[in-house]
């Protein structure tokens, strides 16, 4: 089937038209492209496609730097075929889109990079590798449990060694996950058993060490994690009064931040608990919690924090977090999100609270993917 393709959408794909009027979200192509694809899925509304020959190409197409970034292989890289710059104006392309479909907010995005970013390649500290019958580990086709045997990952941090992990046998394992920390210290864990509960890597990050439970997150592009603190007490500005609470704490970055700009304790809250515990060991001073937000939340009565700081996972907050945060009366809410779905309708929400999108800040944590972060600010007006 020929295609015109029209513009991007959210999740690494193009939209164009079949001939009966359904939707087709294809892969491998980029707006103003014809393409000849293949019909992956069908839908009543809606198909998927692989585009697997370009008739008329857009300037901004490359060839693809792996071989197994192309249609039916790999699913891990969304625009291996697209210029960085180019990459950066889609996802702006895609944030700004959903924030107007979803919360009705319009605003100018630029999605930036970060340090240590040239050329796309060799970024990613933590990946996980899974594993067929016969033991031997590839990484997933798109929407797919197949999987792909690569010969190495060009995304990957070159510590890393995917091409060993790809050609090692893993009889019984389901996983493989492989982390580097920032001095080049590699892990390697079979999934199942998980790690040991007591297990821990160090981080470095923001002039400091961090205590980080083997398996736990920590953002997985080296400049991410310094550039996402100075966002945030840009954004936030943390008076020396103020009363901070950091929801979905994880080890305590943001938490720390916060403490360094208030005398007030920070309140931390965060679920898994090797990653709490980390958290009260790198920032002593902190009251962390080791709870669910919405049920933390939920206990809690009146005003009582100034700024509020959280950084959820990607299907967002939700309604009932947003509410309860806006019921502590907060002058801002900084909101990190790696979803822009996710982050449009908590916007939304908030918004019937009475908090606008003051400013919003987007960076390529993910090149060569669909992934993008976020980092709003909510005002109350």
């Amino acid at each position: 089937m020929l295609l015109d393709v029209d513009r991007v959408a959210h999740g690494g794909v193009c939209v164009g038209r079949a001939p009966d009027g359904r939707v087709v979200f294809v892969r491998h192509a980029l707006p103003g492209e014809q393409v000849r694809v293949v019909v992956t899925e069908e839908r009543r509304s809606y198909l998927r496609a692989d585009a697997v020959e370009v008739l008329r190409a857009s300037a901004a197409r490359v060839e693809p730097p792996c071989p197994w970034a192309r249609p039916g292989r790999c699913g891990g890289c969304d625009w291996q075929h697209v210029t960085l710059d180019e990459q950066r104006r889609l996802k702006a392309a895609v944030v700004r889109e959903q924030l107007l479909r979803l919360a009705g907010v319009d605003v100018d995005v630029s999605v930036l990079p970060v340090p240590g970013d040239d050329d796309g390649l060799g970024w990613r500290t933590r990946m996980r590798f899974a594993v067929d019958s016969d033991g031997r580990a590839g990484l997933r086709r798109s929407r797919s449990h197949a999987i792909e045997p690569i010969g190495d990952c060009l995304i990957a941090h070159p510590r890393i060694g995917a091409a060993e992990v790809v050609a090692a046998r893993w009889p019984g394992a389901e996983a493989i996950e492989v982390e580097v920390t920032a001095a080049g210290m590699r892990t390697m864990v079979a999934h199942p058993p998980g790690p040991a509960r007591g297990e821990r890597r160090t981080e470095r990050a923001c002039g400091r060490d961090w205590a980080v439970p083997v398996g736990g997150f920590w953002q997985v592009h080296p400049g991410a994690s310094e550039r996402l603190v100075e966002t945030v007490l840009e954004l936030a500005a943390p008076q020396p009064d103020d009363r901070c609470l950091d929801l979905y704490a994880g080890v305590g970055l943001f938490t720390d931040a916060l403490a360094s700009r208030t005398s007030e304790p920070v309140v931390a809250v965060e679920l898994d608990a090797r990653a709490s515990a980390a958290a009260a060991e790198n920032v002593p001073a902190a009251t962390v919690v080791t709870a669910r937000v919405e049920g933390w939340l939920g206990q809690q009565q009146g005003d009582g924090f100034d700024v509020v700081v959280l950084d959820p996972p990607r299907r967002g907050a939700g309604a009932a977090v947003v509410d309860a945060i806006a019921g502590l009366g907060p002058r801002v809410v900084c909101y990190v999100a790696c979803d822009p779905a996710s982050l449009a309708r908590d916007v939304k929400t908030f918004a019937a609270h009475g908090y606008r999108l003051a400013q919003l800040r987007a960076f390529d944590l993910f090149p060569m993917t669909a992934h993008v972060e976020c980092v709003g600010l909510l005002e109350r007006t």
